[in-house]
């Protein structure tokens, strides 16, 4: 990006680590689908040897969403999870991990299903509560990793207080940005170590890749990193990361259009007689909503909503949209509806999706960026099967 550009989100979105093509003149960043790379010499390269380790594509991404998150350093992956995993690839046996007891279902498969068999212990807490989180630390924990706003019930925990805790006992603090996205809140300016994305969602945009990403400013952390990255090689394809790369050129126009769309869903659901309750940081009925105003530009593209129905009734509500869509997933142009109790939180048992308040009828909506008059009325008729 020319250094003479004004440094607005808009235009690191759309230049950040991108350069016209110096062959061509193409303005959009080459796929380059390479494996290997010719060497001039034995170990005497370009900057490239091999695509699982480097590629020019990937690069670019890189730099562009370490730009976009107020970074120095980023590194691309095959999924969210993937970026997850080589976060805590830099634990060992015996370490402690506190996590949000509010998190997105894959996350906590991981720690229960992997890491808990190679003596990796997790604490499951409310992040929004700092007294029962700093109750949470021991003498050995390693690492906090929280989500704000929160899968899928949309709290939101002080990533300052948060991150200032954890600098204060030498804890690293990782912070699930992916339903904020860089454009609505920056972990690593308030203090936290590592920014993690999966940037199948909002960042893709399109609904057409999968990804993961993690931001970072110590440079002795990302080369830890990027050593679990290139070891580990759940790396993305260059044609995945031209597709993130072509998504996070709208993300501000598009960011603005969901949080909009949002508010309305929630303002009109706020109001309806069968919904019990809105999970929406926008709105100022929500327990954390001056903490989500102070920390974010605006509410989000995600709303969840508690139905006043019997866990069928709710399913049927799923099943009765015309423009949402039931399915997994989110932050897609798209509107999507999903039923987490049964669909991305199910690997989580059922005792303790409830105990974190995570009750089996609650509905999941990724508000896309359709007219907002066309999507309150698909909300209409699919409420109108609680009648």
């Amino acid at each position: 990006m020319n250094s003479e550009r004004p440094a607005g989100f808009g235009t690191r979105a759309i230049h950040a680590g991108q350069q016209p093509d110096p062959t061509t003149g193409a303005i959009m960043t080459p796929v380059f689908l390479t494996s290997t790379y010719v060497q001039e010499a034995p170990a005497k390269t370009k900057g490239y040897d091999y695509s699982r380790s480097h590629n020019p594509t990937r690069t670019a991404l890189e730099q562009n969403l370490a730009a976009l998150e107020g970074g120095r350093f980023g590194l691309g992956f095959a999924s969210g999870m993937a970026a997850i995993h080589c976060v805590l690839n830099l634990l060992r046996s015996g370490d402690h991990v506190i996590a949000g007891n509010d998190l997105y279902g894959g996350t906590y498969r991981l720690l229960r299903t992997l890491y808990d068999k190679f003596g990796l212990t997790t604490t499951f807490v409310d992040l929004t509560d700092l007294q029962q989180f700093e109750g949470a630390f021991r003498p050995n924990t390693k690492l906090v990793m929280l989500e704000t706003p929160t899968n899928p019930l949309l709290r939101c925990c002080d990533l300052g207080a948060i991150a200032q805790i954890c600098r204060r006992r030498s804890v690293l603090s990782m912070a699930d940005n992916t339903f904020a996205t860089p454009f609505l809140q920056n972990p690593l300016a308030l203090g936290c170590d590592i920014v993690a994305h999966s940037t199948t969602k909002y960042l893709g945009g399109h609904s057409d890749v999968v990804g993961g990403a993690l931001v970072s400013n110590d440079e002795a952390l990302h080369k830890q990193l990027m050593h679990f990255q290139n070891s580990c090689g759940g790396t993305p394809g260059p044609m995945d990361c031209f597709l993130v790369l072509r998504g996070t050129k709208t993300l501000h126009v598009r960011m603005q259009r969901h949080c909009e769309n949002a508010l309305a869903v929630a303002q009109w659901l706020a109001q309806h007689p069968r919904v019990a309750r809105v999970h929406y940081p926008g709105l100022p009925s929500h327990p954390n909503h001056a903490i989500a105003m102070r920390q974010m530009r605006a509410g989000g593209g995600m709303v969840s909503v508690e139905l006043k129905a019997t866990v069928e009734q709710a399913k049927q509500v799923c099943s009765s949209f015309g423009v949402f869509s039931l399915a997994e997933s989110l932050g897609g142009v798209e509107s999507l509806v999903d039923h987490p109790a049964s669909m991305t939180h199910a690997s989580i048992p059922a005792e303790e999706r409830r105990r974190s308040g995570l009750e089996d009828g609650l509905i999941r909506l990724s508000v896309g960026i359709e007219d907002e008059a066309d999507l309150i009325a698909d909300l209409d008729r699919a409420l109108q099967r609680l009648r």
